[in-house]
């Protein structure tokens, strides 16, 4: 099974590399004609400072899913591990980031269970937050998704489940299955239940999407002006290329899967390709850059034990 998963994810990054070589090849005129000014170096910045301020932002959704566990830690100690592990995706597997958090909530005296269901949970509400906005914009024609309409009727119960899976009826039976399987054991187990729906993480996950998509229209109004028309077209469609970077096995980060769709997306659209292309070049040095100097202010400047 694993090496199955392993020639899938290198056959996945081949495809989407090959996809966006061949882009950049055809289009590579177009690109070498671009140019930026001062006021572009300031989008660009711009761009940074707001990619910097989701990544802060999704730390504290990820703290109010620790309390929905009533997990009590302080801002400063969960925005340091959250921070500084968001950068452990780069590494080989993908899981890097889950398991450090994991550890850093397992060792709170947290049960393993508990603290792997309470990280687990932010991923599947980003995915769903993310199919959300890609849904909401292709049925109201604001971009095609897909023309399949048995993929259609996928995405739409793959939602539904995922809001009706995180209801606490669902999460408070898992909760018992996993208590009753330990108890079995002769483990100890920790009653922990949740009472309430996490509707208002879903809509802070909603939030950090939206503040990466206006990073990401900073990084495009570098080189070129937006009009107001555009902008739901544009966060749609990064909307739905981060769905699928985060959920399609490939590249660690979701490099090239994310890329190759956004070219995709965008490249039916009126926005010059050659500038789309840099565009998601540059935003991918500041996504990263944006959370190698998250990790540096969660180490340096939220020292905090609990």
């Amino acid at each position: 099974m694993s090496s199955t998963k392993a020639y899938l994810k290198w056959i996945v990054l081949g495809i989407t590399l090959f996809f966006i070589v061949s882009t950049f090849r055809n289009h590579w005129q177009a690109v070498t004609e671009i140019t930026i000014n001062s006021q572009g170096w300031l989008f660009l910045l711009l761009a940074l400072i707001i990619t910097l301020l989701a990544h802060i932002w999704s730390a504290f959704v990820w703290i109010k899913i620790l309390y929905l566990f009533k997990q009590s830690c302080s801002y400063k100690w969960g925005l340091k591990i959250y921070l500084v592990t968001n950068i452990y995706k780069y590494l080989p597997g993908n899981v890097g980031h889950f398991y450090g958090r994991i550890n850093a909530v397992s060792k709170q005296g947290v049960s393993l269970s508990v603290a792997s269901l309470s990280v687990l949970l932010e991923p599947l509400l980003m995915a769903a937050a993310a199919l959300f906005i890609a849904l909401l914009s292709h049925s109201i024609g604001i971009i095609e998704t897909t023309k399949n309409l048995t993929i259609l009727f996928l995405q739409c119960f793959l939602l539904i489940s995922v809001l009706v899976g995180i209801h606490p009826f669902i999460i408070n039976g898992l909760l018992r299955f996993i208590k009753k399987i330990k108890s079995k054991d002769n483990q100890e187990t920790e009653t922990i239940y949740v009472q309430k729906y996490p509707g208002i993480i879903l809509i802070g996950e909603i939030i950090f999407l939206l503040l990466r998509g206006l990073g990401f229209i900073l990084a495009l109004m570098a080189f070129m002006s937006i009009s107001f028309q555009q902008i739901p077209i544009i966060i749609s469609a990064f909307s739905f290329a981060w769905l699928l970077g985060l959920v399609i096995p490939g590249a660690p980060g979701g490099l090239g899967v994310f890329e190759a769709t956004i070219i995709a997306l965008l490249e039916t659209s009126s926005l010059p390709i050659g500038i789309v292309l840099t565009t998601i070049a540059i935003f991918r040095i500041i996504s990263i850059l944006a959370e190698v100097i998250g990790a540096g202010l969660g180490y340096l400047g939220f020292q905090s034990n609990s």
